[in-house]
């Protein structure tokens, strides 16, 4: 089964710019807030943040730890210098190094969930100091897979990537200028040496890409996806996957005790009184 993931790029721009000025301009804000990464999540975000915004309305933060990567600073100096926008970097090691030390047990996924939190706490108080909402970089898969950190990277006033699979996420980049050599390279978090996303899940994303459409945006049962040729055991981990970190894509559920309860019956738009 042939399964087309092409996007008209021209229109996807369009849109996100209007979606970024809107939601961030609704707000009373005209600046934003970008942890840069280095890789291509990130750099989309920034490049779509910029053409809506302009440059001097951007801030570009990276984090490193003292594992991260020298291509990761090196690529994201590429993205602050061919962009224009006034950037910071803050080392997080010394931030969460002591609660990593607390436990000499503590395993890699603890490690890299602490070191997502506190990048976080980076850009919430950038975004203070910055006078700008803090923009988000997590993409469609990654969100849906629940590959994100609670609190953590997934943390974010607005998301204009969120609604692209890795798949397209790469379109879009190459028609808003992102170097090839950030578009080419295996996506990682940064958290440890060596460390991949796909090395994690235990896929590529072109494979879940594909299933994922027709699961979501297709509505296809998982029966559906095995006769369209998916093999099954794939289809369960990954349906496994969407239904199990559900709760990562919502609001913590309110115990309801009154006949108006935020979430449920206390329900506006986001542009409520604006």
């Amino acid at each position: 089964m042939n399964i087309d993931l092409t996007i008209n790029t021209d229109l996807a721009r369009t849109i996100l710019r209007g979606f970024i000025k809107s939601e961030i301009s609704r707000t009373g804000f005209s600046r934003a807030v970008i942890g840069l990464s280095g890789g291509i999540d990130s750099a989309l975000s920034l490049a779509l943040t910029v053409d809506a915004l302009s440059a001097e309305n951007v801030r570009a933060v990276r984090m490193p730890y003292k594992s991260s990567s020298p291509d990761s600073i090196e690529h994201a100096q590429w993205m602050i210098d061919q962009f224009k926008v006034e950037s910071e970097t803050i080392d997080i090691t010394s931030m969460v190094d002591p609660l990593i030390e607390h436990d000499p047990q503590m395993s890699k996924t603890r490690k890299g969930n602490i070191m997502a939190r506190a990048r976080m706490i980076i850009l919430y108080d950038q975004s203070e100091d910055f006078k700008g909402l803090v923009v988000g970089t997590s993409n469609k898969t990654e969100i849906l897979l629940g590959y994100t950190t609670q609190w953590g990277d997934s943390a974010s006033a607005i998301n204009p990537i969120g609604d692209l699979y890795k798949t397209q996420l790469r379109q879009l980049s190459k028609t808003m200028g992102i170097p090839q050599p950030i578009i080419d390279k295996a996506p990682s978090a940064d958290l440890w040496t060596g460390q991949t996303d796909e090395g994690e899940l235990g896929f590529t994303y072109a494979q879940v890409d594909q299933l994922l459409y027709l699961l979501v945006d297709q509505r296809y049962s998982s029966q559906e996806c095995i006769e369209a040729g998916f093999d099954e055991k794939f289809v369960d981990a990954v349906v496994k996957r969407v239904q199990r970190f559900q709760f990562k894509r919502m609001q913590p559920p309110i115990a309801k005790l009154s006949n108006r309860t935020i979430g449920y019956d206390f329900l506006y738009l986001r542009d409520w009184g604006t």
